[in-house]
Parts: C-alpha cells; sequence; structure tokens
C-alpha cells in the first residue's frame, strides 16, 4: 500500500474537519468528511454525485425515524400510514384493491396482505369483496381510519416544515423543483431490464 505525505499529525486535509463552514457559512457535515478522505485516498475520482447521494440518504433516514415516531403516536408504523394516506387521497368512497394499493406503494402483495391484517384488526379499514370483480376485494377506509390518517398526516407534515426551515421559500421551490428531475433521471437511468 503506498501513501502520501500526510504531515506528522496524520491530518487528513481540511475538508474533512467537520467545524468550519462550508459555502454559504453552512457548517461541514459527516459527508463533507467523506469526501475530504476521498480526495485524499483516490484524487482521481469525482465524488460530486457522492456529496448529493451522501446527503440525499441521511436526509431520508433521519427524517424516516423522525416520522416513524410521529405516526407511531397513533399507534400505525410508516408502512401503514402508506396504506391509510393512499385511500384517504383516492377520494370518495376511499375504496381501493389491495392490487392497486401494491402497485401503489410498490410493495409485494405479501407484504400488503400483512398490513392490511394489522390495520383491519384496528378497525381503520375493512376489505369486502369487489362488487365489479367476483373475483376481487376492494379495501376501503372506515370512518376510524379516515380521522387517525387526517391526524397522522398533520403530524408528520408539520415535521417535514419544520425540517424545511433551514430553506426559504425560494430555496425549497429549486429544490423540488431540482429533485423533481434528479427523480426522472434515476427513473430513465441505469441497466435496462
Amino acid at each position: 500500500m503506498t501513501r502520501d505525505n500526510r504531515g506528522n499529525d496524520g491530518e487528513r486535509g481540511e475538508r474533512d474537519k467537520g467545524t468550519e463552514s462550508a459555502e454559504g457559512g453552512v457548517p461541514r457535515d459527516p459527508v463533507d468528511a467523506i469526501i475530504g478522505q476521498w480526495a485524499v485516498e483516490r484524487p482521481d475520482l469525482d465524488t460530486a454525485a457522492m456529496e448529493i447521494f451522501g446527503r440525499i440518504s441521511r436526509i431520508t433516514r433521519t427524517m424516516g425515524d423522525r416520522m416513524d415516531k410521529a405516526y407511531a403516536r397513533f399507534g400505525i408504523s410508516r408502512g401503514e400510514f402508506d396504506v391509510l394516506a393512499t385511500l384517504r387521497r383516492s377520494g370518495e368512497p376511499y375504496a381501493l384493491s389491495p392490487r392497486r394499493l401494491s402497485a401503489t406503494l410498490m410493495i409485494t402483495t405479501g407484504g400488503m396482505t400483512g398490513r392490511l391484517d394489522r390495520l383491519e384488526r384496528a378497525g381503520l379499514l375493512r376489505r369486502s369483496p369487489d362488487p365489479h370483480d367476483r373475483r376481487g376485494l376492494r379495501v376501503t377506509l372506515t370512518d376510524k381510519g379516515f380521522r387517525l390518517v387526517d391526524e397522522a398526516l398533520g403530524a408528520g407534515l408539520s415535521l417535514q416544515t419544520e425540517a424545511l426551515g433551514a430553506l426559504d421559500p425560494r430555496q425549497a421551490g429549486q429544490l423540488a423543483d431540482l429533485l423533481r428531475r434528479l427523480l426522472a433521471g434515476t427513473v430513465n437511468s441505469g441497466p435496462s431490464s
């Protein structure tokens, strides 16, 4: 293994100290430290993508944990909230087939069955035969489920809005637009099936 000359104290470079401010006076974060280490170990690499996706990953993890805690106060998991919210935003009569729910939430039908079982036992939804398809089922939000998902939605949005307080409205709008473009790029790129 070859090493470069890093000085007597083994410092890894200015970018990984974590206390100075990055551009715009924003404190450095753990991703800056990681990028700084790669700059020393592999200066030939362009790590711009890592800076973006590393932060997206950390934001997702942090906010996911916060959302889990918010929904737990209502006796549901984030996955169960997703089912209730999908039914709620579908509009009256707040009913969908299990297959449609699975496709919308991008989970297997087996995973969906477990969620539906728990939510039905809690009285938050009910399953019944589909009047338009003798072989199919219909999942309908109950009144109790309607009230609960509206309360949980408010709690979750409050947390998200609080987190966005780090940005002004113009910046938040720009970020939403940029992430929309990035999402389209990730969906439309990669190896073809």
